[in-house]
């Protein structure tokens, strides 16, 4: 088969199931890195106030008031990203177009020098060039990646936004729960914070081997290692909490 043919076959997948594919797996990925942060920041809130002994009452309030202050700058910086890259995307494409309606000879010169840069002969760079040339659309995304490494980000900010705040909070909230339980029923400090670290392990384990999703890392591995970092940054705020007791006489 012709590589013409075969660039063709491939591009004959309808424009909005691709979009659907890139957006999910962008959405994935808010939610997983979102749930993650979520998790371990409200886990070391959680332990360094354990580690102080300061009680069950200050940690919801450090707790919750974290978690949403954190979920939403979380969010909002999710959401001005995601806005700028697509505004800079779209200037760029326009500079792109421009240049092509103003020396399409020349872009076309332009744009097969760079697939011949990356490794393809003269014949497929020329067919490539042809097949881009056919539509202005495609032409423009095909020098906005081989000449710019740029691709147009497919995700709404708004709803990137709304999912990095929703899992944040939502995965942030397993550590505080077995807090919020003991305002109704009396539980043992000790027995809380084991149950939290506890929720935590198993959230933190499962978001990071939910990573696979994005970045198509073994699960398992993936697990661990978020595990041990969220362990490790438990760790930490638990040894200064303690720290910071004895230093205050509490």
């Amino acid at each position: 088969m012709r590589l013409s043919q075969r660039l063709e076959e491939a591009r004959a997948l309808p424009t909005d199931v691709k979009t659907r594919r890139s957006m999910a797996g962008k959405y994935i990925g808010d939610v997983v890195y979102g749930g993650l942060d979520g998790i371990i920041t409200t886990f070391a809130v959680v332990s360094g106030v354990a580690g102080a002994e300061l009680g069950a009452s200050i940690i919801l309030i450090l707790g919750i008031a974290n978690l949403l202050a954190d979920g939403f700058s979380m969010g909002t910086g999710d959401y001005l990203s995601t806005k700028s890259e697509r505004e800079y995307y779209a200037r760029e494409r326009q500079h792109q177009a421009e240049r092509i309606a103003a020396s399409p000879d020349e872009e076309r010169t332009r744009l097969q020098a760079l697939y011949e840069h990356n490794g393809y002969t003269t014949d497929d760079a020329a067919s490539m060039v042809e097949i881009q040339a056919r539509n202005p659309d495609r032409w423009v995304n095909a020098v906005m990646i081989e000449d710019r490494g740029m691709l147009q980000e497919d995700g709404n900010p708004f709803y990137n936004a709304l999912a990095t705040f929703l899992a944040f909070v939502v995965a942030g909230l397993l550590p505080l729960i077995i807090y919020l339980i003991g305002l109704v029923t009396p539980i043992q400090p000790s027995v809380s914070f084991a149950i939290s670290l506890f929720l935590s392990g198993v959230a933190l384990f499962t978001l990071g081997a939910a990573k696979v999703f994005v970045t198509g890392m073994n699960p398992i591995r993936s697990g661990i290692e978020m595990l041990t970092v969220g362990g490790f940054a438990a760790f930490v705020a638990y040894v200064i909490g303690a720290a910071l007791k004895g230093i205050g006489g509490a």
